[in-house]
């Protein structure tokens, strides 16, 4: 009888451990989105605006020249372009968890290795180090963990992550500038190796874990069975996010039409806005805006791009990303209208602002709409073939505006392009319904069901 019972008691015991849930006064998925913003910030070195800095005194004292200098950096760039979709697939299978640590241990070393350069060779090495590591896996690990953490807040999330890449625009420059002037450039990449390590690799070790369901939780800490579900006309009104379950393999994500729509989007603006920030200066100087004014204007554009940021995530949790993701398109074509005709001076100040609002959107929407549209399993794998071309975009951006003015002598005509292909985007994205895959047929990923 005792043996009865206490095998009785046992299995009760058993029962109930395999039942119980862990309980969390704090979701976890807060401390996991501060990580995301410290890697963002700290993908710094591998950052334009943070290698802007080391660049006169890193070429002056390698004795190379300014096409040299820049074809490293070029080269680093399509170099990290076609990477992030391996990284991605990565992600995908070993999760933040594991990932985050190593790409963090390597960024410190390749930190390190830039403070020891002395060739031109080395310099196509530790740049193409850097920007692999810190501009693109980084940053995709960063949104990657977001969007496993978070679901119906994934807007607001991914903004307030985002704060963490623009605090890093607004303070690393000036870090970089006073350490370089104070104890030379050397010193500027071993500072950031030890910042890297120090911040990232523990806590990637120790408190990263890759999904919410890890821990018996739910994406944003809200069981969906304890959730009324919203009636039809208000579930209609609200942004898609694919279920879970539901979630796309690459390879179906290329064949969906809504991709390479969605794709327009994000390549338009890493084309145009690059071109035109790179040349900025001396394209507002064709119009008569004084330099100083030209680079206030670039401050002033990520202000405004920052603090509208968390307005943009706060929409796009509430609205379909399709219409945010138009909207965007139209000011760039409209801040291209206003730099091409500059019908007086001040007007600088409004095209700058519609550059602030694409910016803001395209750290927010553009970012999230990836996860939502083909789900969580393989949102690394496809943001990555999406960023990569992304990159390349970027890198092109500043050609067709330096030929326009060599070719044709004025902007004008690559401001006519740079205004159509917004346009010619907005019309695209504005068609690019919800994908339909998974109404007609079964995801690959799918096992079939036993007769």
């Amino acid at each position: 009888m005792n043996s009865q019972s206490s095998c009785a008691e046992v299995e009760l015991k058993g029962g109930l451990e395999e039942i119980a849930l862990p309980t969390y006064k704090f979701f976890p998925g807060w401390s996991i989105l501060g990580i995301a913003a410290l890697a963002q910030f700290l993908s710094a070195p591998g950052q334009s605006f943070s290698v802007a800095v080391f660049k006169d005194p890193m070429r002056m004292s390698l004795g190379l020249s300014e096409t040299q200098y820049s074809l490293a950096y070029g080269f680093a760039t399509i170099v990290s372009a076609c990477l992030l979709p391996f990284i991605g697939r990565m992600l995908d299978h070993w999760g933040a968890r594991i990932i985050l640590p190593i790409v963090a241990t390597g960024l410190a070393i390749s930190c390190f290795f830039m403070s020891q350069i002395h060739t031109l060779g080395s310099l196509y090495l530790g740049f193409s180090l850097v920007r692999s590591l810190g501009q693109g896996a980084l940053t995709l690990i960063s949104v990657w963990m977001v969007g496993e953490w978070f679901e119906k807040k994934r807007g607001r999330a991914t903004a307030l992550a985002g704060f963490g890449s623009a605090f890093s625009v607004m303070t690393v420059p000036f870090i970089n500038s006073w350490l370089i002037s104070e104890y030379g450039w050397k010193t500027g990449w071993i500072f950031h190796a030890v910042t890297v390590a120090v911040c990232l690799i523990l806590p990637g070790i120790f408190i990263v874990r890759n999904r919410p369901e890890d821990l018996g939780l739910h994406p944003d800490g809200i069981d969906p069975e304890q959730k009324p579900e919203p009636d039809p006309e208000e579930k209609s009104k609200r942004p898609l996010i694919t279920a879970t379950i539901e979630s796309w393999t690459v390879r179906q994500v290329l064949r969906d039409p809504t991709f390479w729509k969605l794709l327009s989007v994000i390549t338009t603006h890493a084309l145009v806005g690059t071109g035109l920030v790179f040349h900025q200066i001396a394209l507002l100087g064709s119009h008569g805006v004084p330099t100083n004014w030209a680079i206030r204007m670039m401050a002033f554009q990520a202000v405004c791009a920052t603090l509208l940021m968390f307005p943009a995530g706060w929409l796009t949790d509430r609205f379909p990303s399709r219409y945010i993701l138009c909207f965007s398109m139209l000011c760039m074509a409209l801040a291209n209208l206003i730099v091409l005709t500059m019908p007086a001076i001040w007007m600088v100040v409004v095209y700058t602002f519609l550059l602030g609002i694409t910016g803001s959107i395209f750290r927010s929407t553009a970012t999230v709409v990836w996860i939502n549209y083909y789900g969580r399993m393989n949102q690394g794998s496809v943001r990555g073939v999406a960023w990569s071309m992304m990159i390349l975009a970027s890198a092109l951006g500043p050609l067709p505006v330096a030929m326009s003015i060599d070719y044709f002598g004025s902007y004008n005509p690559v401001l006519y392009l740079f205004m159509a292909l917004p346009l010619m985007a907005a019309l695209a994205v504005w068609s690019a319904h919800p994908p339909t895959l998974f109404k007609d047929e079964k995801p690959a990923t799918e096992p079939e069901a036993a007769n």
